[in-house]
């Protein structure tokens, strides 16, 4: 019985080691943020192989192993693994919808899963409502790239009761796109297109809304700390459950786009007060929005 055990455990023993996978997780360059984050993921994946290369360190993607799997971590990555269609599955991060937009229009290369890097539209808009109840039209400054995203943003606004007030903004030097939109609207909703929200459009775009004493929300937690009202985000350790729960997974399986369903809130207290409103409980208002969350 003990040599029957022992056999079968042998002859078992191969297929643990089948559930391994070879990672490589790839940057532009070797910079510490980078870095940093290879080694949080290979510290998460120790049963794993995890490695780090530089796309310059890399042969065409066609020429990897194919049961490879890739993580680009910025768009140098994510330029080289577009170079051909053959090659290893691939999770991208770091791009938003409007760079992805801006890339790839509607097209979705099958090998390719893109981790979304911009906050979801239907949770800025809760924050929105949860932040400022009575606010009921939000408006919404677009562009060229952003134009695509005002269908989705107006069916998320709608089980709301709050109104879409779009206003196209095609040269950022003619005030009078923003200045009209703040006159009919009670909020602004920044969309994470950086040919609006930039560093040479963030002066003009908070200073018009606060003279009128008007909140924006979002595009970003950058944007925050710049004198956004608030806006919700996900962080390192937040992107690391979500690369461990695909990685877990077949390839096949892998969505074509996916948000992090872990996130936090970043809100501006300075700005809070100076518009009158309660401090921004920043912990309380997260679990407020993710009780709102649908459920996968």
């Amino acid at each position: 019985m003990a040599r029957l055990l022992c056999l079968l455990l042998f002859c078992l023993w191969p297929l643990g080691s089948l559930s391994a996978s070879e990672i490589l997780v790839v940057g532009g360059e070797d910079q510490p943020g980078i870095r940093s984050f290879a080694t949080a993921l290979e510290s998460r994946r120790s049963h794993d192989k995890v490695r780090f290369q530089t796309v310059a360190e890399l042969p065409r993607p066609s020429q990897l192993k194919p049961d490879l799997r890739l993580v680009l971590l910025d768009s140098a990555a994510l330029e080289w693994r577009l170079g051909e269609a053959a090659g290893p599955p691939a999770l991208a991060m770091r791009i938003s919808r409007v760079q992805a937009h801006q890339r790839l229009g509607k097209s979705r290369p099958a090998y390719l899963t893109l981790l979304w890097s911009d906050p979801p539209l239907a949770r800025q808009l809760r924050l929105a409502r949860y932040l400022l109840p009575q606010a009921q039209r939000i408006g919404v400054l677009y562009g060229e790239q952003s134009h695509f995203l005002l269908d989705e943003l107006r069916l998320a606004a709608r089980p709301l009761g709050l109104e879409i007030v779009a206003q196209d903004w095609p040269d950022q030097r003619d005030s009078r796109p923003l200045q009209h939109l703040l006159g009919s609207s009670d909020v602004l909703l920044g969309l994470d297109d950086a040919g609006l929200y930039n560093s040479k459009t963030a002066k003009n775009l908070l200073l018009s809304s606060y003279g009128r004493q008007m909140a924006l929300i979002g595009p970003n937690a950058g944007f925050v700390r710049a004198g956004a009202l608030a806006s919700t985000y996900s962080d390192q350790e937040d992107w690391l459950r979500v690369l461990d729960q695909l990685l877990d997974l077949a390839p096949a399986r892998w969505p074509r786009g996916l948000y992090p369903a872990h996130f936090r809130v970043s809100g501006n207290q300075q700005v809070a007060r100076a518009l009158g409103l309660e401090p921004i409980d920043q912990k309380a208002t997260a679990k407020a929005l993710a009780e709102g969350e649908p459920n996968p």
